[in-house]
Order: C-alpha cells, then sequence, then structure tokens
C-alpha cells in the first residue's frame, strides 16, 4: 500500500499530461466519428518542436503555441488526404503519420531523441516536481491548462460551427441535406484534434525531460482506452459537455493508476504493451458484455411475464 501511495503523484499527473491527448482523440472519435491515426506522429512532432525550440532559448509558452500550431497543421494534412483526395480517413491518417516520422527525426536534427534538462532549461513541468507541494508541482499548471481547454471546447461545441461539427458526426448525410459541409467541418475538426495532440506531447516531453522520436507509438491505444475508462466508469454521472470532457481526462488518470498498479504487482516491464492491451481490451469489451447481460435479463423478464 505504502509503493502506491508513492506512485501514485506520478501516476496521477502522467495521467493528466496524456488526458489533454486524450480530449483531441475524444473529437474524432466520438464527436467527428473519424478514424484518425494522425495521433501516434502529431504527438511526437509537437514534443520534438517543443523541446527544440527550448533548447534554442524560445520561452517555453511560446513554444507550447508553437507545438499546438504544428499539430494543427499535421492534422490539416490528413483532413484534406481524407476530403480533397477521396482517401479513407485511417489510411489518410496512417500516411501523414507515417510522413511526420521522417519530419520529426528533421525537427530533431537527425537524431532519434534529445534531452530538455530541467536544471538548464526553464520548463513548465518536470517530474522531479511532482511529489513537492508547491508551485512547481506539474499537476497544479496541468490541471489548469486542462480546466481551460475543456472550457474553450465547451464554448466552441455550443457556438453554431461546433454545432455543425457535431452534426456532421451525428450523420453526415443529414448534416449535408441541412446545407452544411461536411468536408470543412472534418478539416476543422481533425486540425483541432491534432492540434491538442501536440500540446499534450509537448507537456509530455517536458515532463519526462526529453522526446523521442517514437514516444508517439501507440499514443492512439491510450487515448481510446482513456474515452472508453471515463465513459463506462462515470457511465450512471447524468452530466453535459464538458462533464464529459472532464470524464474523460479522468479516463487517463485511472488508465495510468491501473498501470501503476499492475506493474507495483511485480510484472515485467517488459510486458507492459501486453498488460495495455489487456487493460484497454477489458474496458472496451465491458459495454459489450453489459449489454449481453441486460438482453439476458430481459429474455427472463418475457418468459416470466
Amino acid at each position: 500500500m505504502g509503493s502506491l501511495i508513492n506512485a501514485l503523484p506520478g501516476a496521477v499527473s502522467q495521467g493528466l499530461v496524456w488526458g489533454i491527448m486524450a480530449l483531441g482523440v475524444y473529437v474524432t472519435y466520438r464527436i467527428l466519428d473519424v478514424a484518425d491515426l494522425t495521433v501516434d506522429g502529431s504527438l511526437a512532432t509537437g514534443g520534438a518542436v517543443c523541446v527544440m525550440l527550448i533548447r534554442a532559448g524560445v520561452n517555453p509558452w511560446v513554444a507550447l503555441l508553437a507545438a499546438l500550431v504544428v499539430g494543427g497543421l499535421a492534422g490539416l494534412v490528413t483532413a484534406l488526404l481524407h476530403t480533397k483526395c477521396g482517401i479513407p480517413a485511417i489510411l489518410a491518417g496512417i500516411l501523414t503519420q507515417l510522413a511526420l516520422y521522417s519530419v520529426n527525426l528533421r525537427i530533431l536534427t537527425g537524431k532519434a531523441n534529445q534531452p530538455v534538462s530541467v536544471d538548464k532549461y526553464p520548463l513548465l513541468v518536470s517530474q522531479r516536481y511532482v511529489r513537492e507541494l508547491s508551485l512547481r508541482n506539474p499537476i497544479l499548471l496541468i490541471v489548469v491548462i486542462i480546466a481551460f481547454i475543456i472550457m474553450v471546447l465547451y464554448w466552441f461545441f455550443g457556438t453554431e460551427k461546433g454545432c455543425s461539427i457535431r452534426a456532421t458526426g451525428a450523420n453526415k448525410s443529414m448534416a449535408r441535406a441541412n446545407g452544411i459541409n461536411p468536408d470543412n467541418d472534418i478539416i476543422l475538426g481533425l486540425i483541432i484534434s491534432n492540434a491538442l495532440v501536440a500540446l499534450s506531447g509537448a507537456l509530455i516531453a517536458q515532463y519526462q525531460g526529453s522526446v523521442d522520436v517514437n514516444m508517439g507509438r501507440g499514443a492512439i491505444v491510450i487515448g481510446l482506452a482513456a474515452v472508453i475508462i471515463g465513459e463506462v466508469v462515470f457511465k450512471k454521472i447524468r452530466v453535459n459537455f464538458a462533464g464529459r470532457l472532464t470524464f474523460v481526462t479522468l479516463g487517463a488518470v485511472i488508465y495510468y493508476i491501473v498501470i501503476q498498479i499492475t506493474l507495483l504487482l511485480g510484472l515485467n516491464t517488459n510486458d507492459l504493451k501486453l498488460i495495455t492491451a489487456v487493460i484497454v481490451g477489458l474496458f472496451l469489451a465491458l459495454p459489450y458484455w453489459k449489454g449481453k447481460v441486460g438482453e439476458r435479463r430481459s429474455r427472463k423478464v418475457v418468459k416470466n411475464a
């Protein structure tokens, strides 16, 4: 129990940072209903841009903004491949993700990874200060950033354009019949999604003190896990759109706490990917199993009636 308590702050802070990425995945997966695999590339792109700018002496807040813009451009490429070239969304994302690997290597000046020590650079977040109850604790800053993002998303998706995007995701044919251009909404949605993912990548790179060209590998799985876990765990709580976004970030926190618990049980760290796949699979299957149980109960009620 003591080991878990000591590891809890780290799991929470890491989950919160990845929760921003999960918000980006939520925009495409739930709101737009588009399978976007650009995430695995744009996460590393955000981290690479942020780290290299900070190493060049740029203010870390400006570096975050630059990562946000570059991530949006990555989403734009995927969106244009899908809407203007007729390439299926999942393949368009794979193509962009593949291209981003080379782009990320270019940004990192040909190296697979680049360090950014908190001792040498003014980083906004660092895992070194997770257990300190001070203003340097990254949890406090990340919570503020997440709250701001959720407020902006809540406001935006309540506007006419935001409702248009939601209508496109709900029923593209019906949206088109009502004078909405689905292609424009998909483009904007993918830009917003990958901008958030890149922002998360920038914070993750600062948090761990380095960026790696492969840091985004499997990111889409973590994002989907956070979305599904948030929906399953908090399913019975009736909230508005902002509440659902909050549950997505909490889903990422729960995911990392579960991962931490499994590692504390003595499982080999080499099996982390396997553990991740099992955990995500269980949470994905849980709604299906619940539905099956509900169907059986309904049938029994009908037979006994």
